[in-house]
């Protein structure tokens, strides 16, 4: 089970948010938000408000625990530009361009390490072999 949460027209640029993917990605949800949220740049806050919804949406869509998702997809790509300009020297204009960005994360949910202890402890039923008739059940001794 997965679910989908797609951020866009972000007002931070894709290279501003990307620095951050490569630790986020190693992370856990609930456990990136901690990363995140101890981090000073804008581009962390926005990532950390992207994650934290993706979480409620899948908590509320799934019916799970946090604790059991994991990303399964998390890309950030380049979105709208606002083009803008700024005078320069001699008459020129100097072009700005402000860049935002899209966030999609899919969430999957991971299987509990409960569930598979527990299908490993079921034991199979034993036969129950019956003996012969004609083996002795005393060593050699007879009555």
């Amino acid at each position: 089970m997965e679910t989908k949460a797609y951020f866009i027209n972000l007002p931070v640029s894709p290279k501003k948010i990307r620095f951050y993917l490569p630790a986020v990605k190693k992370l856990k949800p609930i456990k990136s938000l901690d990363y995140l949220y101890y981090e000073r740049t804008d581009a962390a806050g926005i990532l950390y408000k992207a994650i934290k919804s993706a979480i409620s949406s899948a908590r509320q869509l799934l019916k799970v625990d946090d604790n059991l998702l994991d990303f399964k997809l998390l890309t950030v790509e380049q979105g709208q530009k606002l083009k803008r300009y700024r005078p320069g020297s001699r008459g020129n204009a100097n072009p700005i361009n402000r860049r935002m960005s899209h966030v999609k994360i899919i969430l999957e949910v991971r299987k509990s390490v409960e569930s598979v202890k527990s299908v490993k402890s079921v034991e199979k039923p034993k036969l129950k072999v019956k003996q012969p008739a004609f083996v002795k059940t005393s060593a050699g001794k007879e009555k």
